[in-house]
């Protein structure tokens, strides 16, 4: 009837059935077999594991969940590059800490988050920040540990061999490296490469107007500056509304302030139902 080794009911069923033989469905099959402790894993292959889900933060203001993460600046000369590391705030997308070295090292990665705490003036906090990175042996060198442990911050990483679980830091790094002023044939030295991120940081904390939180430029929302500009901006759009009403056919845009952002959201229903009321962020570059 069955020869070898028993295969799993879906199969156990119809090969019955082609011998003429019905005895139970694959349901009873399974319960059967699950009450006799025959269901374990017994192949070679390794048994599949359950996925770690990806780490939910949500955050409503500034100085709440801090991203970290370090790229590769080409060099004139092949084979050669820089490194920039970068802290971002989520909430507000400000670029609160940067630093442009000739090697990838921990003390540097220790030394930026120092002083990134200090001009952020974490120490007055009652809750410190998170801060969120990927799995680089860098970032998780215990130099930085015990320096975040020092500090406070709690740290948080993405989940081994997933590119998006640290999708504001890689997208900023997009930003930048599409910007015009990038060289496409590389940087000269470390003092070329250290200017052109600083002029890259201003530009994009104070001139750049960010499609994630309704335009304004991330220094504006980092200082809450941004719920005067935008209620300016609905009171201008009523206002040309009141004057040719021909023109709209419905409501104004909507420039009510994003109040609350969230990096890694598990499952949309849980963060909204723990978020009811609120303005909730979609991914954006």
């Amino acid at each position: 009837m069955v020869e070898g080794a028993v295969p799993y009911p879906a199969r156990i069923v119809p090969m019955l059935a082609d011998d003429g033989v019905y005895l139970a469905s694959e349901s009873t099959f399974s319960r059967v077999l699950k009450a006799h402790g025959q269901t374990a894993h017994r192949g070679r292959a390794k048994a599949p594991k359950a996925v770690r889900p990806p780490t939910t933060h949500v955050t409503t203001a500034p100085r709440q969940v801090w991203c970290w993460d370090m790229t590769y600046l080409p060099a004139q000369v092949i084979g050669r590059w820089f490194f920039l590391y970068l802290i971002l705030d989520l909430y507000s997308r400000k670029i609160v800490g940067w630093e442009v070295h000739d090697a990838d090292h921990a003390d540097h990665a220790a030394h930026l988050v120092r002083r990134t705490a200090l001009v952020e003036g974490i120490a007055a906090l009652g809750t410190k920040p998170v801060l969120h990175g990927d799995n680089g042996s860098t970032l998780k060198a215990t130099t930085v540990l015990a320096m975040l442990n020092w500090l406070g911050v709690k740290p948080s990483y993405s989940r081994p061999r997933v590119s998006d679980d640290n999708a504001y830091a890689e997208s900023l790094f997009r930003t930048a490296k599409y910007r015009p002023e990038f060289p496409a044939k590389g940087f000269a030295d470390l003092d070329q490469a250290r200017a052109w991120a600083a002029g890259f940081v201003h530009w994009y904390n104070f001139d750049h107007r960010h499609s994630g939180i309704r335009y304004v430029s991330p220094a504006q929302r980092h200082a809450s500056d941004d719920h005067a500009i935008l209620a300016a901006r609905h009171a201008l759009y009523l206002q040309a509304r009141e004057l040719n009403p021909a023109r709209w056919s419905g409501k104004t845009r909507n420039w009510a302030p994003i109040s609350t952002v969230t990096l890694n959201p598990e499952r949309d229903s849980i963060i909204k139902t723990h978020l009811a009321g609120h303005d909730i962020q979609a991914l954006a570059a």
